[in-house]
């Protein structure tokens, strides 16, 4: 089975003095679904690249949780060690989908501003776009309204948020979206993975 890794939030648990890297089970749930073997990946950057370096994985999922570090989030372990593996998987050509915060890394990486948003945590919405019209779940209070190539926008909502962005030459996914979320999973997401890591 081809492994695909995927990077964790950062919760700090002041009581213990600790920073934990951790993830929601349903995210490898979610990774075995769409038929790869499922691998966290830490947030210490070093350690992260050359996991991936080793592993040689068919793609990476860069998943929810935390804000960027730019936009009052407290994890600049995470946005560091995720911008060392962006780098790693362009020079590469390993494929990377990016979910919610994921998404939001990919887009900070181009140069794409992020913005405050009103009513889309723990709602559901519809997006249109070159995506096929759908509702999707929605957990973010940060998105983007333009973007810069060589970004295009597949999907957006009623609102000009956009949903979903993809860099063809570089085999890059982005979706606002949690996949893993969906009970049980969508069939089109699992089919985006698979088109997207082969």
């Amino acid at each position: 089975m081809n492994i695909v890794l995927y990077t964790q939030r950062v919760e700090i648990v002041r009581s213990y003095g600790e920073r934990r890297d951790c993830a929601d089970q349903n995210i490898p749930r979610f990774i075995e679904a769409c038929g790869y073997l499922p691998v966290p990946l830490p947030n210490i950057q070093s350690i992260a690249v050359q996991i991936v370096r080793q592993l040689q994985p068919v793609g990476i999922i860069l998943t929810g949780g935390n804000s960027l570090a730019k936009y009052g989030g407290d994890a600049p372990e995470r946005d560091e060690t995720e911008r060392a593996i962006l780098d790693f998987a362009i020079e590469n050509r390993v494929p990377v989908y990016g979910f919610c915060r994921g998404m939001q890394v990919i887009l900070d990486y181009f140069g794409c501003s992020l913005e405050q948003v009103q009513g889309h945590v723990a709602v559901r919405h519809e997006i249109k776009g070159l995506l096929e019209r759908m509702e999707v779940n929605s957990f973010h209070n940060q998105a983007c309204r333009q973007i810069k190539q060589p970004l295009d926008v597949l999907a957006q909502t009623e609102d000009g948020v956009i949903e979903a962005v993809c860099c063809r030459e570089k085999r890059i996914l982005g979706t606002m979206w949690h996949p893993e979320r969906e009970e049980p999973f969508c069939a089109s997401d699992i089919q985006r993975i698979r088109q997207l890591f082969g």
